[in-house]
Parts: C-alpha cells; structure tokens; sequence
C-alpha cells in the first residue's frame, strides 16, 4: 500500500521547505509506482499564504487521517502566533492514534508546545536555534540536517528536506532508489543527517587561520556568559596579544568588538522570534546592564531593541 504524507500547512510558512519534500516523493513514484501519496492540510480547510506571498490550497482542515501515515508541520517566520487549542488537541489525538509526527523548518515550535518532542532527539532551522533553546531548555535539540527518531521527524526546512526525505525514501525502498531520485535534481550527493545546517566559520568569514577559526567557534557557543578575552586566548594556547594580532590581520577587528557583533545577533533573533522580555533577551545574550545593552543594539542596527521587535 502506499505510504500517505500530511503537511500541515501554517501561514508564513516557508515554500522551499515545502516543495522539497513533495518532489522526491514524486519521483520516487516515477521510478517505482505508487509508493506515495501526499495531501495537504490547513488549520481551516483554505488557502495559506507562504512566506514568498504564494497562495496554496488545502485539500483539508483538521481530520482524521488514514492508517500509518506521517504528518509534517510546515512553519516559517512566527510559528506560534497560529497555534490554537483545537490544534493542540488534534495533534495530542494523532499521537495517541500512533500517527507519526514531524516538523519542517521551524514546525518543531508547534511540536514541543503541545508537549510532544519529550524524549526525542530533534532539529529544527538554525537561525531559530537559540530561540527554542530558551523556550523548551530540556528538549534534546542538535544542529544537523535532520532528525528520524521513532516517530518524530523534523527537518532544519529548505533543500535539508530533499535530504530527509531520501532518507526515508531510502529506509522504505533501498538506497539504490535514493540515488536514482537525487540524481533528478542534479544533486552532487546525498548529505547525511550529520552536515552542518550552515556553512562552516572557515567559510563564512573567508579565514583559513586554524586557531581564529576555533576561537570563533568558541565565541558562538558562549554567548551568556560571555568569555573574556583572556579566557578566548587561553582556550586556543596563545596569549591575549597574538589573539588581538589574529584579528586585526585577518578580520581587522578586535575579538572583543567581533564578539560584541556575535552577541547582538543573537538577541536579534531572540527579539524577532520569542516573546522574550527586552531585559530576559539582554541577560541571555550576556548584557547585565540593560542601558549598555540597548545602546550597543542601537550602534549596531540602527534602533532599539523594541522598534526592531515591532517592526
């Protein structure tokens, strides 16, 4: 029998993240018959609007659904401004009724606040990383691609769903049909779980110096508190001189300005994404002095912390 495929669309919710699901299920098809079949769903039975202002029509609301199938909560920017009591309670009810549930891009949010991600490993977009971590502290969260754990799938959304969905694909019905599938979308090869959501520092600061490299990667990871330079220098075996040499050679910086940058991000994000108080959004992100906390925002985007919130 084939296997069925809900996706739970939610407004805002992001295209690419979709699409790149319901394509390899297509060509599996192609290959090899009927194997899957994919239906999509809305809070309300009509349209959603994605992010990119593309309208896609729902086959459904919230109904039962048959026997074995899995469904995967589509989300994008605000996922919880549009979960309501009778979604919780449905989602509640497929679980009980074995249904095996998932989230793409940021649709784990409506997962863990209906309190069905205890105990399992899970994933989810990186740039709403932090602000999960915040919300739902005691969740097993990692940063790869993807995650399969018993009857929870979740995916970080974007191309990362054509790699989780081959997965599954090649779980079902082998490896060979995987590769037959990613070779249709001219795909280099297929990423294990394991990949990195986002390009790695080397990368995204065009530096090949090891030790900046793991110094950066030490900033990223330590954000409340924050280390202090000395500290940085140590944990890379070189003095605080030579670490601000590092810097200035290949960034032209100071590590203590870059780390600075790093922190403000961070709450960028914590403000656009949580419901976080400006004061909890500064001590998170390592700013025990509210006022310094806002101006350093303010020096860096322009406004403060509640008009970038509002806008």
């Amino acid at each position: 029998m084939p296997q069925d495929f809900y996706f739970l669309l939610l407004p805002g919710f992001s295209s690419l993240g979709f699409i790149s699901a319901i394509e390899p299920l297509r060509v599996a098809n192609r290959f090899r018959g009927e194997l899957y079949r994919w239906h999509v769903l809305s809070s309300d039975g009509g349209a959603v609007q994605a992010s990119n202002g593309m309208s896609v029509n729902a086959e459904a609301a919230l109904e039962g659904l048959k026997a074995g199938a899995t469904l995967l909560v589509v989300a994008g920017f605000e996922p919880l401004a549009h979960v309501t009591p009778a979604l919780i309670h449905w989602l509640r009810r497929l679980d009980g009724e074995g249904v095996s549930l998932g989230g793409i891009d940021t649709g784990s949010f409506v997962l863990a606040e209906a309190g069905l991600l205890d105990g399992y490993r899970l994933t989810l977009h990186w740039e709403a990383l932090e602000a999960f971590k915040e919300s739902w502290p005691q969740l097993q969260v990692t940063q790869e691609l993807f995650e399969i754990d018993r009857r929870r799938i979740t995916c970080a959304g974007g191309t990362a769903s054509i790699d989780m969905m081959l997965d599954l694909i090649a779980q079902a019905h082998g490896p060979e049909l995987a590769i037959q599938v990613s070779e249709q979308f001219v795909l280099g090869r297929i990423r294990p779980r394991k990949d990195h959501q986002r390009m790695q520092v080397a990368t995204r600061y065009g530096i090949r110096n090891k030790k900046l490299v793991q110094v950066i990667g030490e900033m990223e990871q330590h954000s409340e508190p924050p280390l202090s330079t000395s500290q940085l220098a140590l944990s890379i075996s070189v003095t605080r001189r030579q670490l601000e040499r590092l810097f200035r050679l290949h960034l032209n910086d100071t590590p203590r300005n870059f780390y600075l940058g790093l922190r403000l991000e961070k709450a960028r994000q914590l403000l656009r994404q949580t419901d976080m108080s400006v004061l909890d959004v500064s001590l998170a992100c390592g700013f025990e002095s509210p006022s310094y906390f806002t101006r350093s925002y303010r020096a860096r985007f322009a406004c403060a912390p509640r008009q970038d919130r509002v806008g």
